[in-house]
């Protein structure tokens, strides 16, 4: 593959003022999302000292999410996206304070933890459509890559440190503060939210039904993004049986668990990176190079299955999580440069729906497919249906085409054009990012691994 650098003729697009406010409230919320689960998950094993319990609140924050993702892509793309954004980021909020009130009080309980949470997850069902629509609108289709590649960056650096920050606080003052402190971003980021103006595209209105048909079939139609979800959905499968089965590998067979702390901060940077490569090399092929990328993550699967020398063990995650860094900003550049803008949020949340989905399906499976057969059986297949579905998704010609252009600095934008530095009208969203929503586990300590190497998805789209 090749790349071209020639000087960008646009203008950087932190000069943008909508842009300024997404890049703003992103880095905030994302920093308050990223001291949640280390703090949840000791704030519930403190509790109840039961895991089971810890899965139960992950469940209520995680169900409702997947249920209602598609009516919030509807709800997206027929509202007022930066409205549904606003109310679902003070929804939020208002969920996150009440969290973390109850743990300042003498005896948390756990039914109104797990309700909190379960508000937060129906919220957020509805705010995650949003983001894609936003970057879209707020940033020229030829500078939508530098802007998807800057925010991806700041969110990645923001969870690098977040854990960190999560330990003091709740060392220092308690885990509740850690909610406060996330409730206190969603409050910034719906400020920011009233000042926000960009233009939005009129949609025709329809029945649910209609609306939610017509997004299916915007997926159906286009051979590259829905092979692309396959691959996306394994992915997170294939994170799942890692996170799960890795800690324990690391720790009995390589070294100890310092082997794992090395595994997942080199993960950490290895997103970072990856974010900060995709700003500055743009390749002909950018979907094709992000889909090969991904594929790298069958490495780390197999260095564990084999108990590979822990330094090559570590360097393969690393490599695989730059992949993934890599192809975030790629993937949501592509996806606004080929859908209409009308139906964005609607392909956006069929995206996180299936990317979600995959993960608590492999915190299941890589338990019991370990206790049957043992470990390296179970990660050997999933190297292999990870080579098979993001290595084999390279081959469908489409994936090879779209995002091609003559000149590697200019991935255009979608089919109504770009917006200006003078938006007027305040319509879309700044949701609290995709990131903020990645997928949880279903146990304890795979909710600590989730905050240090960076939880996913998809951000959006982290998708992990």
């Amino acid at each position: 593959m090749t790349s071209t650098h020639h000087p960008h003729p646009h203008p950087h697009p932190l000069r943008l003022p909508a842009f300024r406010l997404l890049f703003l409230g992103r880095t905030i919320s994302t920093l308050g999302d990223a001291v949640v689960p280390a703090a949840l998950a000791i704030a519930i094993t403190r509790a109840t000292g039961s895991s089971s319990a810890l899965a139960l609140v992950l469940g209520c924050a995680m169900v409702p999410r997947l249920l209602l993702l598609p009516l919030g892509g509807v709800v997206g793309d027929r509202f007022d996206p930066r409205l549904v954004a606003l109310v679902t980021d003070l929804v939020r909020a208002v969920a996150q304070i009440a969290v973390g009130l109850e743990l300042l009080g003498d005896q948390p309980g756990l039914a109104p933890i797990a309700a909190a949470e379960a508000v937060g997850g129906i919220a957020s069902a509805f705010a995650m459509p949003t983001a894609s629509p936003l970057v879209a609108a707020a940033v020229d289709g030829p500078q939508r890559m530098r802007a998807n590649a800057l925010l991806a960056s700041a969110v990645n650096g923001a969870r690098l440190g977040g854990p960190a920050l999560a330990g003091v606080l709740v060392l220092t003052a308690g885990p509740g503060w850690a909610f406060l402190l996330d409730g206190a971003s969603f409050l910034v980021s719906a400020a920011l939210l009233t000042r926000l103006k960009v233009r939005r595209t009129p949609t025709e209105r329809r029945s649910l039904r209609a609306d939610l048909l017509q997004g299916w079939s915007e997926v159906r139609s286009r051979d590259w993004y829905w092979t692309s979800l396959i691959g996306h959905a394994v992915w997170n499968g294939a994170a799942a049986v890692l996170l799960t089965l890795g800690p324990l590998i690391a720790s009995r067979r390589m070294g100890g668990e310092g082997v794992w702390i090395a595994m997942t901060q080199a993960a950490a940077f290895g997103v970072l990176a990856g974010s900060l490569l995709a700003g500055r090399y743009q390749p002909r092929r950018p979907l094709l190079v992000a889909t090969l990328g991904l594929a790298l993550y069958a490495l780390p699967l197999v260095a564990l299955a084999v108990t590979a020398p822990a330094p090559v063990t570590v360097a393969s995650y690393a490599l695989a999580m730059t992949g993934l860094g890599f192809l975030n900003p790629v993937w949501q550049t592509v996806v606004q440069q080929e859908f209409p803008p009308q139906v964005l949020a609607r392909v956006t949340s069929y995206d996180w729906l299936l990317s979600l989905a995959a993960a608590p399906l492999g915190y299941t499976l890589a338990p019991l497919a370990a206790d049957a057969w043992g470990s390296t059986g179970p990660l050997l297949v999933t190297a292999a249906l990870v080579a098979l579905a993001c290595g084999g998704a390279a081959f469908v010609p489409s994936v090879s085409r779209v995002g091609r252009t003559a000149d590697a600095d200019d991935l255009t934008g979608g089919p109504t054009g770009g917006p200006t530095d003078d938006l007027t009208d305040s319509r879309h969203s700044l949701e609290k990012g995709p990131g903020a929503t990645a997928p949880e586990t279903t146990r304890a300590n795979s909710a600590a691994q989730e905050a240090t190497v960076g939880a996913a998805r998809r951000d959006p789209t982290i998708r992990t």
